[in-house]
């Protein structure tokens, strides 16, 4: 009988093979891992080596004998490049945004570019030659799609626009550090009455702390800008006497939006008493036009009427009829661009004031109050639309039932003369509102058949 085969040594050859692989497998694991991080090291020293290159300091050390606060501000600097702009290429747009084109030009940082008002002085200011860099966070308080909007707008004219916060100081201070601004006109606020019950602490963010932020910033600025901010009628809160006139009495607000903007006014008179920032403030009265806030009821009741919905019509607490110093988007950005022609210049340096300085508080309206009865007969009018109408009382949300403004002091100012009438300014609200939402209707036969 045979012998079965003897397989041993054929095992032994098997184990021995398989050992071998696993070793070549294991080898080629490990030099692959050294290549890998060979590669990593040296894209990471390239990295590094780029953003040196491309985000060097922007202010000279004041002590280069300390090497350890030299590391420190070279590290911040290339974080703050890194997070904030996009390198060489962002500051030269920065740079060629807010260079002026005319002989003795403003350079003028607009704060809520993107918004209602921002976007029209934006676009005035850079029309006549001044140079103007915009700053806007894009938040969400109404469709950020409108704010991308006037962005691309403002872009086709080489305005440009920072995407960032007013309360972000070190992004301020770099564009400080870039640009030697002479003027800012700061409109970027968290706007609306009745919002403010919903989200009260996003009125303190960005009204007060926002605006106490960025006075910090430009106290410390050389040279100091003037500043030109916007505050708003609704300081005259339950004021009875009309038309309101600067000098009245504003200590009793009707809501915490103007809480804020009271707040405002008296954070202004501080920044110019102690550190001579020249400020003026400006009282803006129900701004409408192309291009308007959603949350505005002109712009809501056209939106409304169209889609076949009811809107709400409100009276006082005693059944008068409410009314508003509607105030065309024209004649407000005439009355910004007066103001700051004619702001002076601020008097600090460093820090510390040298002289006083310019203190100013103006209104900037209408001068000719029409009631909402009214503005709705006006769109019915122009979108050939019957309106549905739902007469209520005035819930107590902050809302006053009626202002009126006394703008003689701007007039003698700086020539503020408002022109547009309500009908006039709607006519041109309408004829923008078709066409950007591309309705397709009688209301766009009905304008086009009246040019």
């Amino acid at each position: 009988m045979a012998s079965p085969p003897d397989t041993s040594k054929t095992t032994k050859l098997e184990r021995y093979n398989s050992y071998i692989r696993r070793v070549n497998s294991t080898k080629l694991i490990a030099a692959s891992s050294k290549l890998l991080f060979r590669v990593t090291l040296l894209v990471a020293l390239l990295l590094i080596f780029f953003f040196t290159i491309n985000y060097p300091p922007l202010t000279p050390e004041k002590n280069p004998h300390n090497s350890m606060n030299n590391i420190h501000t070279t590290t911040h600097n290339l974080l703050s490049s890194a997070i904030y702009s996009g390198g060489a290429w962002w500051e030269k747009q920065v740079r060629h945004s807010s260079t002026p084109h005319r002989p003795n030009g403003l350079s003028v940082l607009v704060t809520g570019a993107a918004g209602f008002v921002g976007s029209h002085c934006s676009l005035a200011l850079k029309k006549r030659g001044d140079g103007v860099l915009g700053l806007d966070n894009f938040n969400s308080y109404y469709d950020p799609s409108l704010k991308r909007a006037r962005q691309n707008q403002l872009s086709k004219h080489q305005i440009f626009i920072v995407e960032g916060d007013i309360n972000d100081s070190e992004l301020l201070q770099k564009l400080f550090d870039i640009v030697p601004f002479t003027h800012i006109l700061h409109l970027a606020a968290q706007a609306g009455v009745r919002y403010a019950m919903q989200n009260p602490l996003s009125y303190v963010n960005s009204n007060v702390a926002g605006f106490v932020n960025l006075l910090e910033v430009a106290k410390s600025a050389d040279p100091q800008p003037a500043i030109v901010w916007a505050s708003s009628s609704s300081v005259y809160g339950l004021n009875t006497k009309v038309p309101f006139s600067e000098e009245d009495v504003t200590d009793k607000p009707a809501s915490l939006y103007a809480a804020t903007k009271k707040a405002g006014e008296a954070i202004a008179h501080t920044y110019n008493h102690i550190y001579g920032l020249s400020l003026t403030g400006l009282r803006f009265f129900t701004v409408y036009g192309p291009w308007g806030r959603p949350d505005m009821a002109y712009f809501f009741f056209t939106k409304d009427m169209i889609q076949g919905k009811s809107i709400n019509i409100y009276v006082s607490q005693n059944d008068k009829e409410v009314a508003r110093d509607f105030t065309y988007i024209d004649d407000i950005v005439k009355g910004c661009a007066g103001a700051l022609d004619t702001a002076e210049k601020s008097t600090g340096s460093g820090g510390k004031k040298k002289g006083p300085a310019q203190l100013r508080v103006y209104n900037l309206g209408n001068t000719s109050p029409v009631s909402v009865k009214k503005l709705v007969a006006i769109l019915e009018n122009l979108l050939n639309i019957k309106a549905k109408k739902n007469v209520i009382k005035m819930p107590r949300n902050g809302d006053v039932p009626f202002t009126h403004a006394n703008v003689s002091l701007a007039l003698r100012d700086f020539g503020y003369k408002p022109t547009t009438d309500l009908s006039s300014g709607l006519r041109k609200f309408v004829k923008w509102y078709v066409s950007y939402y591309g309705i397709q209707s009688r209301v766009k036969k009905e304008n086009e058949s009246e040019k």
